[in-house]
């Protein structure tokens, strides 16, 4: 439920936005652009933009930047403040925008700021005459700092107990400071940032754990919310033991074989390598050195590695390049040469997806997890509590619920789920918590890509759920997030929806091409 960048990896879900950038064509990304010195409303006025505006460019769009300084914990005044900080992109047309629109990319932590180039060339119909708040969640990006010790590199590429250790000692590096990365504080700033804005209602759109985060500010803001779309979306009462994603990783290696032309693989048969694959690597873990621009790791690659491998990292960018084998679409073929005794295949795979690894500070997205997703455990309990709960949990699951994996396996892959904050220390969760949403109602739109296992179509029908006044939508051929299909299909939906409360002929969605698939021979 993490959507990650390149920069960020560790967790449920991934951002878009780095990918778009990439994807810009080159007279627009190099096009002038400027960054006003102003943070009101329309009209200008305010106080001086920081330094940084000035790199903030959206061709044809004035950008208005800001900082605020908020509550680091509500209520706890001698905890101080955080400095959180936004960006608006103006809409071009003239005369008083119709609305305004605030995303979120996802993370627990993605930037959005410095994507703003990739946001208005993806959003850019609608920005004719909607603007567009882009906020950096405390933490992150030009927003304040509040580190915890623990980079990516390392929580992403060590085993199930390192990781179990690092979640522990971030949040408690972090001492009470801890309790001010919630989802329900970065709603609140968000709230913040519009009034001050003098913006009246917005329209949300969240992506990944942004669909997490825009239900808890339309619960804590209801008359400030006009409509949502939510994308590659998930709903505040998941599976603590995320059996619908492991029961959809079969169901994407079946679709890209039946669909692939001429037949490249047959989906049972990859199925039945996916549990023969997970089966040994239970029993003997596989060492993989992983070599980033900081590092080399020696990765220990355990059944919950080849979860997270195939649930979370084979649903990126699945679309965007349809003509050229995905990460998933390489799968069958990996995994059956594993089974037929060579390596060297996944071995390739996982290298590939681990070069990324960061030095970046994993406070914003450890510390969220950790105080706001569900568990399968009481929070409230002591440790040694905690473990039996977690192990009479996994255990109650009927043989097959995680498809080809075991229970206690596929809960090692998340890396903001299972286990992971077993270890927390009771005295710092925050209040309040995100629990029995209180939703508007409003016009919703929730999306998923039918080849996501990291927020299945299973997730997003929940999801939509969750509302009165819903539609969904599953995106053919494409993963998480379907956004990155690269018809602009899905764009032209959601936008069409956020400029006038109907999504529109739909079709398009039912439409778009299969993705590659390396044969299996």
């Amino acid at each position: 439920m993490t959507y990650k960048s390149s920069v960020r990896r560790a967790g449920l879900a991934v951002s878009m936005v780095a990918v778009l950038a990439a994807a810009l064509p080159t007279a627009a990304a190099a096009a002038p652009g400027r960054g006003s010195a102003t943070v009101g409303a329309a009209s200008g006025s305010g106080p001086a933009a920081p330094a940084w505006c000035s790199t903030v460019t959206v061709p044809g769009h004035r950008v208005d930047c800001g900082t605020m300084d908020r509550p680091l914990v509500a209520g706890k005044p001698k905890l101080g403040k955080v400095k959180v900080s936004y960006a608006v992109v103006r809409h071009s047309a003239p005369g008083p925008a119709k609305g305004a629109v605030a995303v979120n990319p996802g993370g627990p932590g993605e930037v959005a700021i410095d994507q703003a180039a990739a946001f208005g060339y993806a959003l850019g119909g609608l920005l004719k005459d909607h603007d567009l708040l882009l906020v950096d969640p405390r933490g992150t990006g030009r927003s304040q700092r509040i580190p915890c010790g623990v980079t990516d590199a390392e929580y992403r590429f060590g085993t199930r107990p390192q990781q179990r250790a690092a979640a522990e000692r971030c949040v408690r590096n972090l001492g009470p400071k801890a309790a001010g990365y919630t989802t329900a504080a970065t709603a609140d700033d968000i709230d913040a940032i519009r009034a001050r804005l003098g913006v009246r209602r917005l329209s949300l759109y969240g992506l990944s754990y942004g669909t997490y985060l825009m239900p808890v500010y339309a619960s804590r803001h209801p008359e400030h919310v006009r409509d949502i779309v939510l994308s590659g979306a998930y709903p505040h009462e998941f599976d603590p033991l995320v059996r619908p994603s492991a029961q959809a990783v079969s169901k994407s290696l079946r679709r890209i074989c039946e669909r692939s032309v001429p037949a490249a693989c047959d989906g049972k048969q990859a199925v039945e390598d996916l549990a023969t694959t997970a089966a040994r690597l239970r029993e003997r873990p596989m060492n993989v050195p992983i070599t980033t621009e900081h590092a080399v790791y020696q990765e220990k690659f355990t059944e919950g590695k080849l979860a997270n491998l195939t649930y979370e990292a084979a649903s990126r960018e699945v679309g965007m390049a349809p003509d050229k084998p995905s990460l998933l679409g390489n799968l069958p073929h990996a995994l059956n040469r594993f089974v037929k005794g060579d390596p060297a295949p996944l071995r390739a795979l996982i290298q590939e997806e681990g070069a990324s690894g960061s030095k970046e500070d994993q406070a914003p997205y450890i510390a969220v997890v950790c105080n706001d997703y569900r568990t399968a455990w009481s929070k409230d309990a002591p440790r040694s509590e905690r473990w039996r709960q977690y192990r009479a949990a996994l255990k109650s699951a009927a043989p097959g619920e995680h498809g080809a994996f075991s229970a206690k396996g596929f809960n090692e892959g998340p890396t903001d789920g299972g286990d992971v904050c077993i270890g927390r220390p009771r005295t710092s969760t925050p209040d309040p918590k995100p629990a029995k949403l209180k939703l508007p109602d409003v016009p919703v739109l929730v999306l998923s890509g039918d080849l996501d296992a990291n927020t299945p179509d299973a997730n997003g029908r929940k999801a939509a759920r969750q509302f009165r006044d819903s539609e969904f939508h599953s995106v053919r051929n494409t993963g998480h997030v379907p956004e990155l299909e690269q018809s602009g299909c899905v764009v032209r939906v959601s936008t069409r929806f956020l400029r006038t409360g109907n999504p529109g002929d739909t079709s398009c969605l039912r439409t778009i091409r299969p993705i590659a698939v390396k044969p299996v021979r």
